[in-house]
């Protein structure tokens, strides 16, 4: 898969003028190789062609550059992360961001554990828990510079999973697919009640290849998240703040 890692890096360097070292881009090369390894026996992607993993998976979690002052960034919490997207990308990409994966699914705790030792990359914890409760302890609560998920749930609902993580002063990040407008309009309420402030930032982008249309939701917390947030598991997918 060399091949593709020569691709990532030239793609990175023209998207955002960052040089990948040989050791980044080995390191992206042996997470697709264990990504698809561990795809036969567990499901972690329906994405099973090498050179779509580099790209919808491995180009589009590097997207949050376009949408961050990186050099600010010292902790990240992805919320849902599944097979580690895009948190794991970040992290190669930037070392020293201390990274929380969470999920609920143990197997692919075990799997995000396993690929942190693999990969050779510190300051990783792979945490098995539903936000609504991990959100609560007061270990992650407030904590991190940023939040993030990729396609776990509407923004309003998400908002309520990844804006208690965040501390103030920081960003709730959402990635979404092609069509957000009617999302962003009925997160608003949730948005305003979880602590973000007024500009909601929406970058739209295209990935390389054709491989389809993306947008970036960036809400700064401005405000403490007040303490009945989030609500008990469950609750936010069932009765979303934006209604």
């Amino acid at each position: 898969m060399s091949r593709q890692g020569e691709w990532l890096a030239l793609a990175v360097e023209e998207a955002w003028n960052l040089s990948l070292t040989a050791r980044q881009q080995e390191q992206f090369e042996r997470y697709g190789r264990q990504l698809l390894e561990w795809n036969e026996k567990m499901n972690l992607t329906a994405i099973t062609a090498e050179e779509e993993v580099f790209v919808k998976h491995f180009f589009d979690s590097l997207t949050l550059i376009s949408a961050l002052p990186m050099d600010r960034v010292q902790s990240l919490v992805d919320v849902g992360t599944g097979a580690g997207f895009p948190g794991i990308p970040l992290k190669i990409v930037f070392p020293d961001i201390r990274l929380i994966l969470l999920d609920s699914l143990r197997k692919r705790v075990q799997f995000l554990q396993e690929m942190a030792e693999c990969l050779g990359l510190k300051a990783v914890e792979a945490v098995h828990g539903r936000a609504e409760e991990v959100a609560r302890q007061r270990s992650y609560r407030e904590q991190f510079d940023v939040a993030t998920a990729r396609a776990v749930a509407k923004l309003d609902v998400l908002a309520e999973y990844c804006m208690p993580f965040v501390r103030k002063g920081g960003w709730f990040v959402a990635m979404k697919g092609h069509d957000v407008e009617n999302e962003i309009q009925g997160a608003d309420h949730a948005l305003r009640t979880l602590g973000g402030g007024e500009n909601v930032s929406v970058l739209p982008f295209s990935l390389p290849k054709e491989a389809g249309k993306r947008h970036l939701i960036v809400v700064s917390k401005e405000r403490t998240t007040p303490r009945a947030y989030p609500r008990k598991a469950g609750t936010p997918q069932r009765k979303p703040l934006g209604q």
